[in-house]
C-alpha cells in the first residue's frame, strides 16, 4: 500500500518579543526591529502538522484526525494560546521565541505522541503572518 501524507491545521494567538539581554537596546532594535518592542507584540498563528503512513486496512486512515487534533490541542494550542511565549510556556523557557525555534520545540512536544498514535511526524509548518512561515522537518532534509 502507498504512503500517504495528511495534514491537520490548528490555530493559536500568542505574544512574544525577540530580545537578547546580553545586547544593548540599540543592537536589539537594529537586529530585531519592531519585534524587539519592550511591550511585546502578537500574532495569530496557524500551525499545520503533517503525518505520513500507510492507510490502515480497516479504517483507511493514516492516523485518526480527531486523535491528531487532540494531541495538537493538548500539547500545542493549550500551552501557547493567548500566552506570552517568552514568559508563560515552560517548553520555551530560555529559548529565543522566534518562529523557527517555536516550530522546533513544538516538534519535540508532539513527535512521540504522534508516533504512539501510529503516525510518523514529517513536517510542521508554522505561519506567523500571512507572509511569513517556517517549515520544520525534524532536522531531516525534506528532499
Amino acid at each position: 500500500m502507498d504512503t500517504v501524507y495528511i495534514t491537520r491545521r490548528e490555530r493559536f494567538n500568542a505574544a512574544h518579543r525577540l530580545w537578547r539581554s546580553d545586547w544593548t537596546e540599540e543592537k536589539n532594535d537594529e537586529v530585531f526591529g519592531k519585534c524587539s518592542n519592550k511591550n511585546w507584540h502578537g500574532h495569530n498563528y496557524n500551525i499545520f502538522v503533517t503525518v505520513k503512513g500507510k492507510p490502515l486496512p480497516d479504517t483507511g486512515f493514516v492516523i485518526d484526525l480527531k486523535l491528531l487534533s487532540d494531541i495538537i490541542k493538548e500539547l500545542v494550542v493549550e500551552p501557547l494560546d493567548h500566552r506570552n511565549l517568552n514568559l508563560d510556556v515552560p517548553f520555551l523557557k530560555d529559548v529565543m521565541a522566534s518562529t523557527e525555534n517555536v516550530a522546533i520545540k513544538v516538534w519535540e512536544q508532539i513527535e512521540g505522541p504522534i508516533r504512539e498514535a501510529g503516525g510518523e511526524l514529517v513536517k510542521i509548518k508554522l505561519e506567523e503572518t500571512e507572509n511569513n512561515y517556517v517549515e520544520y522537518f525534524g532536522g531531516k532534509a525534506p528532499f
